[in-house]
């Protein structure tokens, strides 16, 4: 599938809440895989308006129309309950209306996003709806903040200690926020920086891959692209329209 995506950063106090906004334009019909990376989005399509999609645990498929628009805000792992009202764990490997979060402020957001005139007018829009945050990131926002700082290589002990929670106690609260426990998390987000670089190499060297993006050998690599994307690496990456997804 063809797929013209941008993203536009979000302003710098904004950024440690916010991973970008984004926006993509179909000219053909197919199916586009996401898959996992940490983050949880609010989307916005004219046909299924304003929806979250959850934090992912394995690759998911979305069937877009030839000469459909999406625009979409893109949260930083852990941040977006602040904004949502909701547990994001509430929305993990779900898609909801975000109407059933937000009510009528939804459908105002809706209204206005039905009159942009581009797709940038469109994530401009998404993104300018989202409020100011009320307070400082928590102490457990923040141990995720650092765990997504490292790509996954934090060692959890010591963000559950900056946290000033036991392991077990910063697990639950990790799973709250983020929607993943923090093992999980830091293997997606390993998982999404070994994607990452496949998509910039022009020929990508797997075990080369691993012990860049963290991984004990290219086996454990295999092992994540098998659970994650349901394919090998070499298998994923050599469709030039998935690594383009990536």
């Amino acid at each position: 599938m063809k797929l013209a995506y941008s993203e536009q950063r979000p302003a710098a106090e904004w950024a440690r809440w916010l991973e970008c906004g984004w926006c993509s334009e179909t000219t053909d019909q197919n199916d586009h895989a996401v898959r996992p990376d940490g983050c949880l989005d609010i989307i916005y399509s004219a046909d299924a308006g304003l929806r979250v999609v959850g934090t992912m645990t394995v690759e998911q498929r979305f069937n877009f129309p030839a000469g459909m628009t999406i625009a979409g805000a893109r949260f930083q792992p852990g941040m977006a309950g602040t904004f949502l009202g909701v547990a994001p764990a509430e929305f993990t490997d779900r898609t909801v209306s975000l109407e059933d979060v937000w009510g009528a402020r939804a459908r105002e957001l809706e209204e206005r996003l039905r009159q942009a005139r581009s797709p940038g007018e469109t994530m401009r829009l998404l993104l300018a709806s989202i409020p100011p945050p009320r307070s400082a990131p928590s102490p457990v926002q923040l141990a995720i903040e650092a765990i997504a700082a490292e790509r996954g290589l934090c060692d959890v002990e010591t963000a559950s200690r900056q946290a000033n929670l036991s392991a077990r106690q910063f697990r639950r609260r990790c799973l709250e926020e983020s929607g993943l426990t923090p093992k999980h998390l830091s293997r997606v987000l390993r998982f999404r920086y070994a994607c990452r670089l496949a998509a910039e190499a022009p020929r990508p060297e797997w075990s080369g891959i691993a012990a860049e993006a963290g991984y004990f050998d290219q086996a454990h690599l295999i092992r994540d692209f098998r659970e994650f994307a349901g394919a090998t690496p070499m298998a994923v990456f050599s469709n030039t329209a998935d690594s383009e997804a990536a």
